[in-house]
């Protein structure tokens, strides 16, 4: 009888609302921060909305776990002109690979998975991949071999993006790219069961732990971690994170009632022409894509990231060891050289971040330790542990490396009005 009042007394602690939690605001100058200084990130953001780089925009800066700064400006929807708001929620893209980073985590502490195991003791179809190597011949055409891997790709390398999976859009493998769109790899339109084939068929772009390259890695991840836990990626992460967080607006589906929150791009982009479409976070996916489907507001990820800071908890609710928090945000690349340009100078990459390795290296604000990424659709985070500083940026823009504009315009205006 004890054992079963304790599930049930847990089963209804799960079926709880998730309550609406926001982090702990102070004046700015109580945490070394000028309100003046801060007040240039506002009028930035709406110089860039003239630009038309984005509709609108909402921006969080915090420090010593204290909120400093929390602006939406202008528009939630260009269409309607409806303004923009604090809860506004925006797809996240990239911004969702953390989250997953961290659920495979939590059963790496529960002893239920070990990074060094290949990834093909969780999913059996990935047990045994090929690669097609690239050479040139004399003319300095490049020329495919397919051989099989030296070694498994392990989750460790899942972790890291070393694992020889990539994005077709970015890989500079042809070879690899035409065998993406043969076999249909991807991440939004298919099953889990059709991506875990679709995979399976497909070749890696390198031998696993040689190159670091952006990709398909921690959709993989994802897989993993509904292999192990039993049940959806959306589901583990309801109740194992975004509920204990109180990320009420954190999901792979914005349900009807929230609709008029969605954050929309405009409808065309400022340098092509060409309409925006981004990645329909109201319909029910088939797959829960845990490198790139998630959806959520600013104050959800600032309390995610908050949580990371203060090295693995958040009220009271201890979500990962600080040990764990360690070893995520540590480089893990050493020597491993990237494959495509993606990584900004100075930076290594962790379990689920890009970390940076030195003060300088860099043209851009921030600290040796700090990590960080961004979501295709216009966000971005960083956590710099030295400054104790954690900072969202929210925004719809048209995916593309143009969006680096903003991002360290917010970045170096969030640092210069640090003042202690």
């Amino acid at each position: 009888m004890p054992g079963r009042a304790l599930l049930l007394s847990l089963v209804m602690v799960l079926l709880l609302p998730i309550h609406a939690r926001a982090l702990p605001s102070a004046s700015p100058d109580e945490f070394g921060l000028s309100k003046e200084r801060l007040a240039r990130i506002g009028q930035a953001l709406i110089g860039q909305i003239e630009l038309k780089s984005f509709p609108g925009a909402v921006a969080l800066v915090a420090r010593k776990g204290r909120v400093a700064y929390f602006e939406a400006v202008g528009q939630l929807d260009p269409k309607t002109g409806a303004p923009m708001t604090k809860d506004a929620i925006f797809r996240l893209y990239s911004m969702t690979k953390p989250f997953t980073s961290v659920a495979a985590m939590m059963l790496v502490e529960e002893g239920r998975l070990r990074l060094t195991d290949p990834v093909g003791t969780y999913l059996p179809k990935l047990l045994k991949l090929d690669v097609a190597m690239q050479s040139t011949d004399s003319s300095g055409k490049p020329t495919y071999t397919v051989v099989p891997s030296e070694r498994p790709v392990t989750v460790y390398d899942l972790m890291r993006h070393t694992s020889g999976l990539v994005y077709a859009g970015s890989t500079r493998n042809e070879y690899v790219k035409d065998q993406y769109a043969k076999e249909n790899v991807g991440w939004s339109g298919v099953t889990p069961t059709e991506q875990l084939d679709a995979l399976a068929k497909a070749l890696l772009a390198r031998q696993p732990g040689t190159m670091w390259e952006y990709g398909l890695s921690t959709d993989v991840v994802g897989r993993v971690v509904e292999s192990v836990a039993g049940m959806p990626l959306g589901r583990f992460l309801s109740e194992r994170l975004f509920r204990p967080l109180g990320m009420k607006d954190t999901a792979f589906l914005v349900p009807p009632d929230k609709v008029k929150r969605l954050a929309r791009p405009l409808a065309v982009d400022r340098t092509t022409g060409k309409p925006i479409v981004l990645h329909d976070v109201t319909i029910a996916p088939k797959n829960d894509a845990g490198g790139a489907g998630a959806a959520g507001t600013a104050m959800d990820y600032a309390r995610f990231l908050q949580m990371l800071a203060n090295g693995g908890y958040l009220d009271n609710n201890w979500i990962l060891a600080g040990t764990t928090v360690r070893l995520m945000t540590a480089d893990h690349l050493g020597d491993i050289k990237p494959a495509i340009p993606l990584l900004a100078p100075g930076y290594g990459f962790g379990l689920g971040f890009a970390v940076r390795r030195a003060d300088g290296l860099n043209g851009v604000a921030g600290a040796a330790g700090e990590y960080n990424w961004g979501g295709a659709g216009g966000t971005m985070f960083w956590v710099d542990p030295r400054e104790q500083l954690v900072a969202v940026l929210m925004t719809q823009a048209q995916p593309g490396p143009w969006q680096r504009e903003f991002r360290e315009l917010f970045r170096q205006l969030v640092y210069q009005a640090i003042v202690d």
